[in-house]
């Protein structure tokens, strides 16, 4: 059983994909597809059954799935304790960052770490938030940069960075946009488009409605912020905004005693050692989080 199979399996279990699996492992499907056959073969069981276009793990995979996770992380866990002996930071370095995040506060960070630390390479994946938890709680990525988890997760160390102002939206033509007192109950009557219910900052949204017992109902999501910016600037529907969204286009209602916001900031494993290419990212993530916070201070 070698690490080459495992990583093979569990991005296969993942992604319930053999084609998906290789495009995230950067080989080819006949590749991925050997190295699950070479693991069932040492291993005398079928660890997955394919039905149809569908991959589905059988009660061995799905036993060996933990351990294999389990595995994968110790190997990587003691790569990077003698990569790091030589203090050198070279290496791959596996990141996650949610679309909003990675458009709107990451391309100054990777622009300063690629010009110092040359010998890194960076394998980022745009995910959800709620998806790049579960990615560094299984090991497969080292640092995630996202919406924090309104309350604690296991396995997860937090770091918040930024206070993210949320604001309610609306078009500049919108018939709510004259009227200078609204109530969140004027705001129900109109359709609204917010970000997926399993999602962080949807479920900060719904906890204010639910505070003002307001039944909120949504007929639109999605979890573009960029899209519902959109839609929202047309006219179609309103909605809760990162205020640094802003625009012309846009105009943002003002509620008593309505203050929302999320925390922004990096996730790692409880008990996975950083290797020396994550903590000199992190020392550049630091650094601007703490300018972001003195320009909004002033």
């Amino acid at each position: 059983m070698e690490s080459s199979q495992l990583a093979a399996f569990i991005a296969v279990a993942e992604t319930s994909s053999f084609s998906s699996a290789a495009d995230h492992l950067h080989l080819t499907q006949p590749a991925v597809s050997k190295r699950i056959a070479l693991l069932e073969r040492n291993l005398g069981v079928r660890l997955f059954d394919r039905i149809g276009k569908k991959v589905l793990l059988t009660e061995a995979g799905r036993i060996l799935l933990d351990r294999a996770r389990t595995i994968n992380r110790e190997i990587s866990t003691t790569r990077t304790l003698l990569a790091n002996l030589n203090a050198q930071v070279s290496g791959r370095l596996a990141l996650a960052s949610s679309h909003h995040i990675g458009l709107h506060r990451l391309p100054p960070v990777l622009r300063e770490y690629a010009g110092r630390y040359p010998l890194v390479r960076i394998d980022i994946s745009f995910l959800e938030s709620e998806q790049a938890y579960e990615q560094v709680a299984h090991g497969a990525i080292e640092l995630g940069v996202v919406t924090l988890a309104p309350e604690n997760v296991a396995k997860i160390n937090p770091h918040p960075l930024w206070e993210d102002e949320l604001c309610i939206m609306i078009s500049r033509d919108h018939p709510l946009a004259g009227h200078q007192r609204v109530s969140l109950e004027d705001l129900l009557e109109f359709p609204a488009i917010l970000p997926a219910e399993n999602t962080f900052t949807r479920r900060i949204v719904e906890e204010l409605f639910r505070s003002r017992n307001c039944g909120l109902t949504t007929e639109m999501s999605t979890n573009y912020l960029e899209t519902i910016r959109m839609m929202v600037s047309i006219g179609m529907a309103w909605s809760v905004l990162p205020r640094t969204m802003l625009d012309g286009s846009l105009h943002i209602l003002h509620f008593r005693d309505v203050r929302l916001s999320r925390k922004l900031g990096y996730i790692n494993h409880d008990y996975h050692t950083l290797s020396n290419a994550a903590k000199a990212f992190i020392e550049l993530l630091e650094a601007y989080g703490d300018q972001g916070a003195r320009s909004q201070s002033r």
